[in-house]
């Protein structure tokens, strides 16, 4: 006979509690609390290879990138998410969003694919981003090939697509002026 767990939700403020106590990584969805697991060797390496080239373009120019450990505030999918890599530009705003910081203002999201959040990242994460109003580029990377998906905010408010691949290839990032 089997049993039937019955599952738990959680508060916002056990949520938290939670994440002030804790050096991992969490994420609050509808009112579930998931640990952000370990990321894979080649998604480490790639993401920090990224967020270097990121940072020695940016220097000498009024943007800061940031780590996966920084907390976005995402409007239509509260309390907080977290990119791979962010970029702000000018004053960095951040929110106290439960005793917690929050970057309010991030220009550029990047997101390194992973087999398990490759549909999420494309889709979901993307339409949730899109709530963030300082919002213009995002980047999706594979980590198994040379290939990056980049989005750019147009002018009328569309996102323009469009992919590069391969070693030789080079990608400009208008956000970032660079």
């Amino acid at each position: 006979m089997s049993t039937l767990r019955k599952q738990r939700f959680y508060t916002l403020e056990e949520y938290y509690s939670l994440v002030k106590q804790s050096d991992e990584r969490y994420e609050y969805w509808n009112g579930e609390i998931f640990l952000m697991s370990g990321a894979s060797p080649e998604h480490v390496m790639v993401a920090d290879n990224i967020l270097t080239l990121v940072k020695n373009q940016l220097r000498g120019q009024n943007c800061r990138p940031f780590s996966s450990d920084i907390r976005l505030k995402v409007p239509s999918s509260p309390p907080f998410r977290y990119a791979d890599i962010s970029v702000a530009c000018g004053e960095l705003i951040f929110e106290d969003i439960g005793g917690l910081k929050a970057l309010v203002n991030p220009i550029l999201l990047v997101e390194v694919l992973s087999n398990s959040t490759e549909r999420f990242d494309r889709q979901k994460k993307f339409e949730f981003y899109k709530s963030i109003e300082s919002f213009r580029e995002y980047l999706l990377i594979a980590q198994d090939q040379p290939s990056i998906v980049q989005y750019v905010k147009q002018d009328n408010g569309t996102w323009q697509a469009s992919e590069v691949t391969g070693l030789d290839s080079e990608i400009y990032l208008p956000s970032i002026n660079c």
